[in-house]
């Protein structure tokens, strides 16, 4: 099962060298990891995306609050939440296919944010499941490259994420794609 996992550490050097070391001395994979400051310089937070049974996340979570920086570890998987990524997508183009390329990245909400003669980039925003299908679409233009962000994610809810007890990875909800 794929488990978002929400962690909010002391903004201090090392902290993310120790998370993914931890994962990788257990065994854990990362799926998707993403980092940034919050509104409070001192702190960061962390988005993981991994896979595993409960039992699994059970641990993820035991090592991870062991950690000396980590001030809380919040599971969104089960709870409602809001997931985002960005890619830039460069892809070839020619005076044939560039309108199509177009007007494929607007029905996906996309921008077109650099043009040359023979190749453009495309930002697009979104559900990983979004991001997949662009990519697809895309493919046979021609891909040249692409950079993806990891997931970004939050809780539905009028308070911090940290401030919730949404630790039920046993159901089955989803992130709200919205």
């Amino acid at each position: 099962m794929k488990h978002t996992i929400s962690v909010l550490v002391e903004n201090k050097f090392g902290v993310l060298a120790r998370i993914s070391g931890l994962f990788s001395g257990r065994g854990f994979n990362i799926d998707s990891l993403t980092v940034g400051p919050t509104h409070d310089e001192s702190l960061s937070k962390m988005t993981i995306v991994t896979h595993g049974d409960d039992a699994v996340l059970e641990q993820i979570d035991k090592q991870l609050n062991k950690l000396v920086n980590v001030l809380k570890v919040t599971d969104l998987t089960g709870s409602g939440f809001v997931a985002r990524e960005l890619m830039l997508l460069k892809v070839r183009t020619r005076p044939k296919t560039r309108s199509e390329i177009v007007q494929l990245t607007d029905i996906f909400g996309g921008d077109v944010v650099h043009v040359e003669h023979e190749a453009m980039i495309i930002e697009i925003t979104g559900a990983a499941d979004k991001i997949d299908s662009f990519i697809r679409l895309m493919a046979p233009f021609g891909i040249i490259e692409l950079a993806r962000t990891g997931v970004a994610a939050l809780a539905r809810s009028a308070e911090s994420t940290e401030k919730l007890d949404v630790r039920s990875a046993g159901t089955a909800a989803a992130a709200d794609d919205n």
